[in-house]
């Protein structure tokens, strides 16, 4: 177990008037986000940048995976007027990339597949140059539920694995890690021109080539972007880290996945699934045009 902070994991904390702004923001709106929610390290950075991730179906997740800080238990039922908020909360932070993900809702039959999709049109309604990330639960692989949302053409389909497959008893027991992947396959094979996305972390007993193998897993499955991150501990009772990787693994990491062929690769200590969106799909869009 790991439990000294290294140098480099140790975050500044900006100062801007536009968290101020964006808290209010939200506040106003009664919406949530992961940033807060998970405990993001980035947080800050990204409220100061003027943005956040929105975290739709409510703060209350059906499982409890270990790693995670977002509150379990029984979920209220879905707002239908959170897809308009969260649109308008969009056209006030004049975003050109909208990043939407949720909680697991095990307890609706879609999985909140419909509430996802009607987020995206009320963002496309009133933001019709906006670009729109949806970062989905597996939805417990029903096909259907899976094509609700990418029926509504999300410019990018996100869904994460966040480990590798020996650690998901431990880290994410009411998951599967076939499941996911097919998830992902899914989207890819759906004939669209959705960009595909997955992230994990690392820091929770991985070998290298568990990790190696993780990502060969992900480009077989169409996967075009990935992130990698270090696991951080959010709450008291969540799981230890094990180890602290080096930047300098995380950057063999990332010569690894452009050696693979990723379109783009986020591999770093402070890297987030959301982290930095709209610049990683920009990126992507300029190696395809």
């Amino acid at each position: 177990m790991s439990t000294r902070l290294p140098r480099w994991l140790r975050v500044a904390i900006p100062r801007s008037s536009k968290i101020k702004r964006v808290r209010r923001l939200l506040s106003d709106l009664r919406l949530v986000t992961v940033c807060d929610e998970a405990r993001c390290p980035n947080r800050a950075e990204c409220y100061g940048c003027g943005t956040a991730t929105f975290m739709i179906l409510g703060d209350v997740c059906t499982r409890d995976c270990r790693f995670c800080a977002v509150r379990h238990g029984r979920p209220a039922p879905p707002d239908p007027e959170e897809p308009e908020r969260v649109a308008e909360a969009v056209r006030r932070l004049n975003l050109k990339h909208a990043v939407i993900t949720s909680v697991t809702r095990d307890d609706l039959n879609d999985g909140g597949a419909a509430h996802f999709a009607a987020t995206i049109r009320a963002i496309r309604q009133k933001n019709p140059n906006t670009t729109v990330e949806v970062l989905v639960p597996d939805f417990r692989g029903d096909t259907d539920a899976i094509n609700t949302v990418l029926n509504e053409n999300p410019t990018v389909f996100n869904h994460n694995v966040e480990t590798v497959p020996r650690l998901y008893p431990i880290v994410r027991p009411q998951a599967d890690f076939e499941r996911s992947i097919r998830v992902l396959s899914a989207a890819k094979r759906s004939g669209g021109s959705v960009i595909t996305k997955s992230g994990f972390m690392v820091g929770l007993g991985e070998s290298w080539a568990e990790v190696a193998e993780l990502l060969v897993r992900l480009k077989d499955a169409g996967v075009d972007i990935v992130t990698v991150g270090q696991y951080l501990k959010a709450a008291p009772d969540r799981l230890d880290v094990v180890r602290y990787w080096h930047p300098e693994e995380f950057e063999r990491l990332r010569e690894f996945c452009e050696w693979l062929g990723f379109k783009a690769a986020l591999c770093a200590p402070l890297v987030r699934s959301s982290h930095n969106a709209a610049a990683v799909l920009e990126q992507v869009r300029s190696k395809t045009t």
